[in-house]
């Protein structure tokens, strides 16, 4: 295989992006996903990019997991946070002694990957940019957004450098960090308020805008923010997001202007609506709630805390994936007269 050969686990809105972006600058990019309708119309037609920041269709190299062969240096794992220990599992024996996995993913999969290859295969990555799976072969690309990679130790290292260099051939704002656990914990509060805004239909903008839920918001971003601090952490902005307008300290007027800011972002992206509203009312399947939410409730009652607004918040999104609960704004008002203090 090719030293410099690049393989994306998950052709998904994500890592179908990314790796669409690369391969036309005339990266080594192979896919491999679990989806073979997906994986056959990548063999025939290659992988299309539709929006408003480019439309394009490349040829691609696209496998499932059970056709790929060799070892790679560096494997970018792009699944759902759910299937992440699966699909960590199967890549290992194709991660070359050398090489590394990063998490471009939602929540805090680097510690999950960190088990089974280890944390010194492992590489962090942020990642806030729009988009969405539309169909085999398609891709819709929404919204430029953060995009972060570190080492989970806050080394500068080589192959650290080469991983951000490109990254901003996708992003030019793409940053190197030495907290990168900070961003996936602000990302963490984030995606609790996206989870929050998939409980009804509304688009991530006007949900945001509301004012009348905003009581709510604050106090399942809050909790996120606060077991975040009890584990040492120092979970960092990004795209309108202020994680210290969630903390207990915070006045009304910084959390508005969070609130404010976060509209403004998403108003400037395609992408209307967040992937798990997507996951819930169009594609009908699991939700990343437990793989991405679970941890902050386990982190609390370790640290010896509680976080019952976003442990009601999975429990409700376990409800609507169930069928046994419609989407509605009147989900935001139930779960704030169920968890107010």
């Amino acid at each position: 295989m090719s030293e410099s050969a690049i393989l994306i686990w998950g052709a998904g809105a994500i890592g179908g992006t990314l790796g669409a972006w690369w391969a036309r600058a005339g990266h080594d990019i192979a896919f491999v996903d679990v989806d073979a309708d997906h994986v056959d119309a990548m063999k025939r037609s290659g992988l299309r990019i539709e929006g408003p920041i480019d439309t394009f269709q490349v040829p691609v190299r696209a496998m499932l997991p059970e056709e790929v062969a060799g070892t790679y240096r560096r494997i970018l794992l792009c699944v759902k946070a759910h299937h992440t220990e699966k699909a960590t599992v199967s890549l290992a024996a194709h991660l070359a002694p050398d090489g590394y996995v990063a998490s471009f993913q939602n929540g805090l999969n680097e510690l999950v990957i960190a088990e089974i290859v280890g944390a010194q295969r492992t590489l962090g990555a942020f990642i806030n940019f729009g988009a969405d799976y539309l169909s085999p072969g398609v891709i819709h690309y929404g919204g430029h957004g953060a995009f972060v990679v570190g080492e989970l130790d806050g080394r500068l290292t080589p192959r650290l450098q080469e991983l951000h260099e490109l990254g901003l051939e996708f992003e030019p704002g793409a940053i190197l960090t030495d907290n990168i656990m900070g961003y996936l914990w602000g990302k963490l509060g984030y995606g609790a308020l996206l989870f929050a805004t998939a409980l009804t239909n509304a688009s991530i903008c006007d949900a945001l805008a509301a004012p009348e839920p905003r009581r709510l918001y604050r106090r399942i971003a809050g909790e996120t923010v606060e077991v975040a601090r009890s584990l040492g952490m120092r979970p960092i902005g990004f795209n309108g997001y202020d994680p210290a307008a969630f903390g207990r300290e915070a006045t009304d007027v910084v959390a508005d202007a969070s609130f404010q800011a976060m509209v403004a972002h998403n108003a400037r992206s395609a992408k209307t609506h967040s992937g798990i509203w997507r996951d819930l009312a169009v594609r009908k399947r699991q939700t990343e709630a437990d793989a991405q939410l679970g941890p902050i409730v386990t982190f609390a009652r370790q640290q010896g805390l509680r976080a019952p607004t976003v442990e009601a918040l999975i429990g409700m999104v376990h409800e609507i994936e169930q069928g046994r609960r419609p989407l509605a704004w009147e989900n935001l008002a139930e779960l704030d007269r169920r968890t107010s203090r």
